[in-house]
């Protein structure tokens, strides 16, 4: 390939990214919009709450746990080296509360949620139900995609903040059994060093992870292809592309919470 061809593929390329960030975007915009107009179905909404909220605790908790735990002893290994370990508590906490929690709550929450919506939606679109729902006069955009990703944004802060604690107490079970903490003296520290700020910036971050895991999710969902091949894709791009935008828009959020 020459030069100028390998200059066409790259010009490809980037059109073509472009042309899907505009996609996702337009499709995110019209998703928001549907939220200010009737009609609203809150029996979907409470069913999206309970597949993406209380289903996705064990996961998240089992993660964030077992995190918290493994945070503790890389710290106490560290902090060793410069006669540091008294900093384990605080590390932790801060560690869990401002960057894994949201992060690894976001990815979990994204392996289990936005695959099964992706499948869930594309079947729909192979075998022609959504098309049933605009014979119906449904719009499948409040029907499906929006009462979803609102659940998503409102529940998958709460997942965070109920991870967060899950490995703080991880961390906490590490540190007093395994390393020799004082149980009163690790509590105190948590407290000392962990502020509203970096609660706050975890649940803000979750929203905005849970917005990204379902609005993928539905958007791969509604452009699935035709059959079953069809359909896997979408999943696969959903848990691919929710994975990726989570790890940037981590970036950004941290930027504008801690950059100072």
């Amino acid at each position: 390939m020459n030069f100028i061809g390998m200059l066409a593929h790259l010009g490809r390329t980037v059109m073509a990214l472009l042309a899907a960030i505009g996609r996702i975007t337009l499709f995110a915009l019209n998703t928001v919009k549907h939220l200010f107009s009737p009609p609203f179905y809150g029996k979907e909404l409470f069913a999206a709450l309970v597949q993406i909220g209380w289903l996705s605790l064990p996961v998240v908790g089992l993660t964030a746990f077992f995190t918290g735990g493994a945070l503790a002893l890389q710290i106490y290994a560290g902090g060793a080296r410069f006669n540091a370990e008294s900093v384990v508590p605080s590390i932790v906490a801060i560690g869990m509360a401002r960057e894994l929690g949201p992060v690894l709550g976001g990815l979990m929450v994204a392996a289990r949620v936005s695959s099964s919506i992706a499948a869930e939606i594309g079947t729909m679109k192979v075998t022609e139900q959504i098309d049933a729902l605009v014979t119906l006069s449904t719009n499948p955009m409040k029907y499906l995609t929006l009462p979803r990703v609102l659940a998503a944004t409102l529940a998958v802060p709460i997942l965070v903040a109920v991870g967060d604690a899950i490995g703080i107490m991880g961390g906490y079970i590490v540190g007093t059994e395994r390393l020799g903490f004082n149980a009163a003296a690790y509590l105190k520290n948590t407290v000392d060093f962990l502020t509203l700020a970096d609660i706050t910036s975890g649940m803000v971050k979750g929203a905005v992870f849970g917005f990204i895991v379902a609005l993928m999710g539905c958007y791969f969902g509604m452009n699935s292809g035709r059959g079953a091949q069809g359909v896997g894709r979408a999943t696969k791009s959903a848990v691919v592309t929710s994975s990726v935008m989570i790890l940037a828009a981590n970036y950004i959020l941290t930027e504008a919470f801690f950059s100072a």
